[in-house]
């Protein structure tokens, strides 16, 4: 193998990358010598393009242009004498640093030692060839460009910047005013004689276009106010002035005449004049800028939910951007008796922002406020609304106060509104709190008599004692109480006005309630629309439960000895009933709910006579549930005892006090307590606090209030146990929730064994709530249930049982054994794609914003059921 072989080789290939290195560095050593030289010549170049040497004094110019020159000069000759050409073995010597053991150098060197030896010879060789490869892969360095440690200010890239917004902006007819600036003479514009410009900017949100007075002949011109006027007078200083009287400048405002720029806004109508050779007048009209008009429109609608939607229109000459509304009390046309007759305590005007018109033109447009002012405490009294609007020139309109009643949610549930009025006179004024205690704890002495929902009992007794502790503060009630005990009632009554029944007899009985009572109290339409549906679904869920129960020897039995009434009568029923209703006909309205009312409780009073058959097992654990939820709430109605005997121990005798008597008159026994007028294993009445009851069906025996919230927890772990429904997703749904529950039981049965009755009441709260959870979703698992057997029993019972069927309104079942239809209307998979086309389209129209508020509510009701 021959060495010089392999080395031409290694030359030929290197050519390429050889010769690009080298300019490389021609162009890294360049940059780095002379970059001062051209930063300096785009500096002046950028000062040239722009003009700016015509502005600036001759002085500034010539010095500007001294000191270029002589740093120019200087970086030239600093950098010539920097400047080094690159030699080719330079440039070899880079090429080959970068490549691995340096092979463009082995390739020059020579065999040292061996030369005549041919094993070394041909080591020396292979080495050789080597070297050779390596270098052929050799590519071209490049150059180092940075000049961050020579240039640390980036001055390079402030000239560059400079020079690029001098080329865009500038021009290139300013060099030839260099000349004119170094021999100090005037610009050419000189020769040619005085020469002026002029233009008119209205205010941007008035959207108009600018004027170029120089196109305008002396016209008379319409302008916004607060237009800008910019003039320029070029030529000698005193050919050209201005005179103008639509500015109303004065005192330091005032400018020569001859001044060759100026620029004034527009404030009157008047004349601009630019007198001299070649100058023009204008007449100039100034439009004023109005200020906004806003106003109501209609009067306020009240939806079922609350929200108060009020209309208003607003206008502008040029737009609207901003409005605001303030609702004010009317206190001088409040009606001063009962909870309002103390002097109100100061409050706060209510102040709302306006919604804006998103598209469109702000000039003249209609919005609606909505807004929710439920648990305020002006609701329900006159107030006074005024709106305000401010457009872009910072100018206001206001509407005209207008009085109205400040709408809010209401309540049919006569102890909710009870509860309601009380908050608000609590609000109203703090001196009121002593008459708000009397009142809850009048209501509170025989709950059985006006409290429908236990649940509520505990936690009203809760708000009624921290309302008596705040009113017995040295310092009298404070507001951090007040607000408490205000949310706390509004929460309660809410609780009250939705309820929380499983029951769907006594849903049925609620929503009757309610709607005789909005008969009563002239509810609104929308109001009326949404208890109609509330006793449409009620209704609805009444009859399926009744169904449910009933086999068909009770519904052939009950057909036989009772009159029908089919769905279609009962739906004209309802049809009728809000067609009185909404033509005011109050009293054949009321006349017709009664009946309505006396025939579901006839319907009742048959099924209950009926349900004399065995129990199924998920009929056994509801029941079961039910009695550990009422054994659950009795202690903690007894730990509520103790703990307001806890606190003021000179009550009376432990249980004996009549504030703390039970539903059912036991005293000291709770709300749901059951026994002999409270008396106690031991025979005396309600001693001890810490005693329960014996044991009866497997409840809770006596014991202390922990050990029987130990013994209600083992029970509650026994029907989770046997639950039905296990594998289904409402089942293990009820499992979980009794799993929580159990889980709250434990708290509270610690916290009874530490006397810490406060946070046993919230853990019992907890359970009872994971409790009713657990029911409902036990109630859904065997629905379904029921509904699967009910389908399977249809396809073997065929058409002649099934035609004897009948439900409590006298409605046959259909084939596939649920009520209401005579035939099928889908078969097989139909059923499911039917289905899904139905809630498909339910999500369509619920996330349609468009649709009115009520429709949106009873679509997401919908969803949230199915």
């Amino acid at each position: 193998m021959d060495p010089d072989a392999a080395h031409v080789r290694a030359q030929k290939r290197l050519v390429r990358p050889l010769r690009l290195t080298r300019i490389g560095m021609v162009a890294e050593r360049f940059v780095h010598a002379f970059w001062p030289v051209w930063s300096i010549l785009f500096a002046v170049a950028t000062v040239v393009l722009l003009g700016l040497h015509e502005t600036a004094p001759l002085e500034i110019a010539w010095i500007i242009a001294l000191l270029a020159l002589v740093g120019s000069i200087w970086f030239a000759i600093a950098g010539i004498r920097k400047f080094r050409w690159p030699s080719r073995e330079e440039a070899m010597a880079r090429l080959d640093a970068t490549l691995p053991g340096n092979p463009i150098q082995a390739l020059k060197d020579s065999q040292a030692i061996g030369t005549g030896d041919e094993a070394s010879a041909a080591v020396w060789a292979a080495h050789l060839e080597r070297m050779a490869g390596r270098a052929a892969g050799a590519k071209a360095v490049q150059p180092d460009l940075n000049l961050s440690r020579r240039d640390p200010f980036a001055l390079r890239y402030v000239a560059a910047t400079a020079i690029a917004v001098a080329l865009l902006f500038g021009s290139l007819w300013h060099v030839a005013t260099v000349g004119d600036v170094v021999t100090g003479g005037k610009v050419a514009t000189t020769a040619a004689g005085p020469s002026w410009e002029g233009w008119i900017e209205p205010p941007a949100y008035t959207g108009k276009p600018s004027l170029y007075l120089n196109d305008i002949d002396g016209e008379g011109i319409a302008v916004p106010v607060g237009s800008r006027v910019t003039l320029r007078l070029y030529g000698e200083v005193g050919a050209l002035s201005v005179d103008e009287t639509v500015s109303a400048r004065a005192g330091e405002e005032v400018v020569p005449a001859s001044e060759p720029s100026q620029g004034f806004e527009i404030n009157q109508s008047g004349r601009i004049a630019i007198l001299g050779e070649g100058g023009k007048a204008w007449s100039i009209d100034v439009l004023a800028d109005q200020p906004p008009i806003i106003s109501l429109e209609g009067t306020a609608e009240m939806e079922a939910n609350g929200r108060m939607s009020q209309p208003f229109r607003a206008q502008d000459d040029y737009g609207v951007v901003a409005g605001s509304g303030v609702i004010d009390l009317d206190l001088a046309a409040v009606e001063r008796v009962y909870g309002l007759a103390l002097a109100p305590e100061p409050r706060d005007p209510i102040e709302l922002d306006l919604p804006m018109t998103i598209a469109g033109d702000r000039a003249d447009f209609v919005e609606t406020l909505v807004e929710d002012f439920s648990k305020h405490p002006w609701v329900g009294l006159p107030v006074t609304i005024t709106l305000s609007a401010v457009d872009a020139a910072g100018q206001s309109g206001q509407s005209v106060p207008t009085e109205m009643v400040l709408p809010g949610r209401r309540f049919f549930e006569p102890l909710a509104a009870a509860l309601i009025e009380q908050r608000r006179d609590l609000l109203w004024a703090r001196g009121n709190g002593k008459r708000v205690a009397q009142v809850i704890r009048a209501v509170t002495h025989r709950p059985d008599d006006i409290i429908r929902d236990g649940s509520t009992f505990l936690p009203l007794r809760v708000a009624l004692r921290r309302l008596e502790v705040g009113i017995a503060a040295p310092d009298g009630l404070s507001a951090d109480v007040q607000e408490e005990v205000a949310e706390a009632l509004w929460n309660i009554a809410v609780k009250i006005e939705e309820g929380d029944l499983s029951n769907a007899l006594e849903r049925l009985r609620r929503a009757q309630d309610r709607l005789s009572e909005a008969i009563r109290n002239g509810a609104t339409d929308e109001e009326i629309a949404q208890l109609m549906d509330e006793l449409r679904e009620a209704m609805q869920e009444y009859m399926r439960q009744l169904a449910q129960q009933q086999d068909p020897d009770q519904q052939q039995q009950l057909s036989e000895n009772t009159q029908e009434i089919t769905g279609d009568q009962l739906q004209e029923m309802l049809d009728r009933l809000q067609q009185l209703m909404e033509e005011g006909r109050t009293a054949e309205a009321q006349q017709l709910l009664e009946q309505l009312r006396q025939m579901m409780e006839n319907m009742q009073v048959t099924q209950g006579q009926q349900g004399q058959s065995g129990q199924s097992p998920g009929e056994q654990a509801m029941q079961g549930l039910a009695e550990t939820l009422r054994d659950q709430q009795g202690l903690s109605d007894e730990a509520f005892r103790d703990l307001q005997e806890q606190f003021n121990p000179n009550r009376g005798q432990q249980g004996e006090s009549g504030e703390n008597e039970g539903r059912n008159g036991d005293m000291g026994r709770g709300q749901s307590h059951e026994g002999q007028n409270g008396q106690q294993p031991g025979g005396q009445q309600g001693q001890g606090g810490n005693q329960g009851r014996q044991a009866q069906d497997g409840q809770p025996g006596e014991g202390s209030l922990s050990e029987r919230q130990g013994q209600l927890r083992q029970r509650l772990d026994s029907l989770r146990q046997n639950l039905p429904g296990a594998g289904t997703e409402q089942g293990d749904a009820a499992r979980e929730s009794l799993g929580d529950a159990g889980r709250a039981m434990d708290r509270a049965e610690d916290a009874l064994e530490n006397d810490d009755f406060a946070g046993a009441i919230d853990e019992q709260s907890r359970a009872m709530e994971a409790i009713r959870e657990g029911m409902r979703n036990l109630g859904e698992a065997m629905a379904q249930e029921q509904q699967r057997q009910q389908g399977g029993q249809g396809q073997q019972t065929g058409q002649a049982d099934g035609a004897d069927q009948r439900d409590p309104l006298g409605r046959r079942a259909g084939t596939s054994g649920s009520f209401g239809t005579e035939e099928n209307l889908l078969q097989g998979d139909d059923i499911y794609r039917r289905a899904r086309e139905l809630l498909d389209e339910i999500r369509r129209r619920s996330s349609d914003r468009e649709r009115p508020e009520l429709e949106l509510d009873y679509l997401e009701r919908l969803l949230d059921r199915f």
